[in-house]
């Protein structure tokens, strides 16, 4: 499994679900990866997972510096960048008439603002021909309970997608947006609550799923390294899909 040796990756929010996973994969595939995340120790903790051909640098997406850092420390060790994971992310449940100011700026913080900024901070380091992969996701296809602010971000995302490949035609750098649907990931199941809640929360939304289960990190991970890698090399633009057929029915 060699299909991006030589390569250089960034993956933000790496250190655990389907960051990890994803950082595993392209490292297996012969790149060279850069994961970021809040907090040291699970940062150092995930390198350490991965094992070989990885650096970790402590980044908060949201943050315009910590950006610029994360850049700087790519710069000095590897000069370019030849596929970006836009990963970073997250939500909370809040239904309308509870959305608070709070809850609003910290969501589109890290879902809309730090997918720009990622990507645009990037740009320098960006070799033409690139792969360029925003994190989307199925929510932003379909309605969900007190989910409307997340999802909403993630509409955002996909839409990034479209208007940046024709910013970025002369170049030739692909954009795609990846779209999980249930996946089992630690995040996930932090929303649910307890670990019964989160098992009985998984068993009903894998119900919901042609396949018949909720997906895993993995599976993700190697959807991802489907975009990043010349097989995909004439797909750009498009929102794919990986979630069992939930949404598709």
């Amino acid at each position: 499994m060699t299909k991006l040796q030589g390569k250089v990756a960034v993956i933000t929010g790496g250190t655990s679900g389907i960051g990890l996973a994803t950082a595993k994969r392209l490292v297996n595939e012969g790149a060279y990866v850069f994961i970021t995340g809040r907090r040291q120790a699970e940062l150092d903790a995930a390198v350490a997972n991965i094992g070989s051909n990885v650096t970790g640098v402590r980044s908060d997406v949201s943050r315009l510096e910590d950006l610029d850092h994360l850049y700087d420390v790519i710069r000095g060790q590897q000069k370019q960048i030849d596929i970006l994971f836009v990963n970073a992310g997250g939500g909370e449940f809040a239904p309308l008439g509870e959305i608070t100011e709070e809850h609003y700026e910290k969501t589109f913080n890290i879902n809309v603002k730090g997918t720009i900024f990622t990507v645009q901070k990037a740009l320098p380091l960006i070799n033409d021909g690139a792969s360029i992969i925003l994190a989307s996701s199925t929510a932003a296809s379909s309605g969900m309970p007190a989910f409307s602010i997340y999802s909403a971000t993630k509409a955002a995302i996909r839409s990034f997608a479209r208007g940046w490949i024709v910013d970025l035609q002369s170049r030739k750098v692909r954009i795609n947006a990846i779209s999980p649907g249930v996946i089992h990931t630690p995040g996930l199941t932090g929303l649910a609550g307890s670990e019964e809640e989160s098992q009985q929360f998984l068993q009903q939304m894998a119900q919901s799923i042609p396949l018949g289960r909720v997906g895993q990190p993995e599976e993700i991970a190697g959807a991802v390294a489907f975009l990043a890698s010349e097989d995909s090399s004439f797909i750009n633009g498009i929102e794919l899909f990986v979630d069992g057929g939930m949404r598709q029915i």
